[in-house]
């Protein structure tokens, strides 16, 4: 697979690479986060298109974010998203670099990642998808129902619709996810409830009007549950298993092991401090079963993932090296509980702890050295709250049974896969 990263000029001007001079494209565009079911529903029939026509399967991802760079803009007189500024997306669900990885497992030939940009976004649907077609040969757009694009996002599936028929350049293909259809997602926080196991749907079990009444007094929004929207909601309120259907995947948050208090390690049960600067959504506090995957030192493992996300002559070599890591059974991955939270067992009069994320490895009776290694925290299942405890002691017995439930759910979950 190919990937290459374009930058808008200052006019919002692309410069489009000519991909050959002998076959077309089918193209999706998007940003692609979370690369849950109903992207992979798209992608998957833009590479099934592409095959049967002899084409390549080109996705045009946008990073950073639209809903980020006029965020930014918003509440910066209508500047630019700096470079690098802020480091990292507080509601980005997934890394770009996982993104490409997941495309390149469907068999997507090239991936044109755009700096999206104010200039980039005032620029009409129209010229936009005629660059497309005069530079990178686009003959089929495959696109999700909702899809909307160009200054004002006017250029929705109907209007894209007309302009292919107008024009005769390009034909569109809009899929249809195949999902339940839409849901409910609250914009007002939803405290998890204080009880052990997965949070039920708080509109479970509730008749037209109390549904009514509730969506209303939280402020929902409609949206398809197929949706990183509805991703970003059931994390919020714990719902990992749910977040996780809607993935078809773990939900998975990747970052440095750092020096902690080592309170862990003084109650046997040693645990992976994963620095502040971290990628992935951040569930709600709580403590979840899930996996954790060394990916090897730090500056190993960001090498690595930079060339299996880009076009570097040691790419195959670092997907390789990448994909046996991730594998199921490989040496590099344990059973693990998680915990996200502020430590309040141990928090003094007058102090409180920022929240951390933290990890025990289930290992058997193996040391894991992991401190200044990149690990992969996948999450499987919402255990229980957070809550304080009497003393260590007590403190302790409740870690047992955190990881012998995390033990029996990750064992579950290979066996079924």
């Amino acid at each position: 697979m190919n990937v290459s990263r374009l930058e808008p000029d200052t006019s919002g001007i692309v410069d489009w690479p000519t991909l050959s001079t002998r076959k077309q494209s089918v193209v999706s565009v998007g940003v692609f986060d979370g690369m849950h079911r109903g992207h992979r529903a798209v992608i998957e029939r833009l590479v099934e298109l592409a095959h049967e026509q002899g084409d390549y399967a080109v996705v045009i991802m946008f990073d950073p974010s639209p809903k980020r760079v006029h965020s930014y803009a918003a509440t910066h007189g209508g500047a630019e998203l700096p470079d690098g500024e802020p480091s990292a997306d507080p509601d980005e669900l997934m890394a770009a670099g996982e993104r490409i990885r997941l495309m390149r497992g469907l068999g997507v030939d090239w991936v044109l990642s755009v700096g999206y940009s104010l200039a980039f976004a005032a620029k009409s649907y129209r010229y936009f998808l005629g660059s497309l077609a005069g530079t990178i040969g686009m003959r089929t757009l495959v696109l999700g129902q909702d899809a909307s694009m160009g200054s004002g996002r006017v250029g929705d599936i109907r209007a894209i619709q007309e302009l292919a028929e107008a024009t005769g350049v390009f034909r569109l293909e809009v899929v249809d996810d195949a999902g339940p259809g839409l849901t409910w997602t609250p914009t007002c926080h939803i405290p998890v409830p204080q009880g052990p196991g997965e949070p039920a749907d708080p509109l479970e079990g509730m008749n037209k009007a109390e549904r009514r009444a509730w969506t209303k007094a939280h402020a929902c929004k409609h949206v398809r549950a197929w949706s990183s929207s509805n991703v970003r909601s059931l994390l919020d309120q714990g719902r990992i298993g749910a977040a996780d259907a809607v993935l078809g995947r773990p939900h998975v948050v990747e970052g440095e092991v750092v020096h902690g208090e080592q309170r862990g390690r003084a109650l046997g049960y040693p645990t992976a401090n994963i620095s502040p600067d971290y990628s992935g959504y951040m569930p709600a506090e709580g403590v979840y079963a899930g996996w954790l995957v060394d990916l090897g030192p730090a500056e190993e493992a960001e090498r690595d993932a930079k060339a299996a996300s880009g076009d570097q002559d040691q790419e195959r070599v670092a997907v390789s090296s990448l994909e046996a890591r991730l594998a199921p059974g490989s040496p590099w991955r344990w059973p693990a509980d998680i915990s996200i939270g502020s430590k309040e067992t141990f928090a003094e009069d007058g102090r409180t702890y920022e929240r951390v994320l933290e990890v025990n490895a289930i290992a058997g009776d193996d040391w894991l050295e992991l401190y200044g290694h990149r690990v992969r925290v996948e999450f499987l299942a919402y255990l229980r709250p957070q809550e304080k405890f009497a003393d260590g002691d007590a403190l302790a017995d409740q870690l047992q049974r955190d990881a012998a439930d995390s033990l029996r759910l990750a064992q579950e979950a290979a066996a079924r896969s």
